[in-house]
């Protein structure tokens, strides 16, 4: 077996599409066994069709009983767990304090940081003993470029990308020297089904149905450049590879250069 991730054992939470389907794709094709964690049913499906030899989880991110079947699943098929991968995401659709209602405002903070933040915490929580036991493992966690950025977010998004991105940083200082934990923070990704807030009304509204979005992806960025689950994927590969071995608490932003502005 040959590739970046020869030999290695993953499971990658948010599998279903985008990017998390993008990384399983990437990380096979790089040598890894991987198994995947999906919410929803007729991804599931999809995914046993199209890759019969993953096993696949189905069940919500965001609660602790999900999390512990999959690791189980992972470490009963391939006898142990070197990487966790963490792409569950939800938008707001560029909502600012001003745009919610009171009366919304607990739930969808809620739902929010449900979503984004204790998925994450959860699927960490259960994988840290399965990779504790493995040399040179890692997590790696889809940030966003909205962690570093106001403004491609609204107010709830923009805050619990800055709260993964501290996480980062806190389990990386608390899982070293035998877990190396990192972050992917992408800009604009074509071909997601990233959804909007249940409760604010949002959960069939899709980003990657803006009209034109390719092109305003791309119009924003100093290489003027359109980005897709695909590209995004390597970020991961390379996090998860013996490769970065000395690398903790970092991340890897691919977003066309769209912290340096795009040109005028």
């Amino acid at each position: 077996m040959t590739g970046w991730l020869a030999g290695k054992r993953a499971l990658v939470v948010g599998a279903g599409s985008g990017i998390g389907r993008a990384v399983v794709d990437a990380f096979r094709d790089e040598g890894a066994r991987v198994a995947v964690l999906e919410r929803d049913q007729d991804k599931c499906d999809a995914l046993r069709q199209e890759l019969p030899d993953v096993p696949v989880v189905a069940g919500d991110a965001a609660t602790r009983e999900a999390n512990d079947r999959a690791v189980a699943t992972a470490v009963e098929a391939f006898g142990g767990l070197d990487t966790l991968v963490n792409c569950v995401g939800i938008f707001d659709f560029y909502k600012g304090i001003n745009d919610i209602d009171a009366d919304d405002l607990d739930l969808a903070f809620d739902e929010m940081f449900h979503t984004n933040v204790l998925s994450h915490l959860h699927s960490v929580k259960a994988a840290v003993p399965a990779l504790q036991a493995q040399p040179g493992s890692s997590i790696v966690l889809a940030a966003s470029a909205s962690s570093f950025y106001p403004g491609r977010g609204g107010a709830l998004y923009v805050a619990s990308k800055f709260a993964v991105r501290g996480l980062v940083a806190a389990l990386a200082h608390e899982l070293a020297p035998q877990i190396r934990v990192n972050c992917v923070a992408p800009g604009g990704t074509l071909n997601t089904d990233l959804r909007g807030l249940g409760s604010l009304g949002l959960n069939t509204t899709r980003l990657d149905d803006t009209p034109d979005r390719a092109r305003e992806l791309a119009a924003r960025t100093p290489l003027n450049v359109a980005l897709s689950g695909e590209d995004h994927a390597w970020s991961f590969v390379f996090f998860a590879s013996d490769r970065s071995r000395g690398i903790t608490a970092d991340n890897i932003r691919p977003d066309g250069g769209f912290g340096i502005g795009a040109p005028a």
